[in-house]
């Protein structure tokens, strides 16, 4: 079985009104279970690429192997996530 590793999900970015309440600072840990209080609209934007780095992948296009960002599909109210691999 791969190793799994566990995601850091962290607000870097957010303009107008998150309706989750979401700002930058705001913190999770996306592990074996669903992080508490984060928005699931949010969450399932970044899943894809959260699984990504959990099972030891990375994205060609970015600088650095550990890590991604994930915006929320609420254009109005853009929350963007930086992703990373907790080692």
């Amino acid at each position: 079985m791969a190793e799994m590793y566990e995601v850091r999900a962290k607000v870097i970015s957010q303009k107008g009104t998150c309706g989750a309440g979401h700002k930058v600072g705001d913190e999770w840990v996306i592990g074996y279970r669903t992080p508490e209080g984060i928005c699931l609209s949010a969450l399932n934007a970044m899943l894809p690429n959260a699984l990504v780095l959990m099972f030891s992948g990375t994205f060609p296009w970015g600088s650095d192997p550990d890590s991604t960002t994930v915006a929320c599909p609420d254009a109005a109210n853009p929350v963007v996530f930086e992703l990373r691999r907790v080692r």
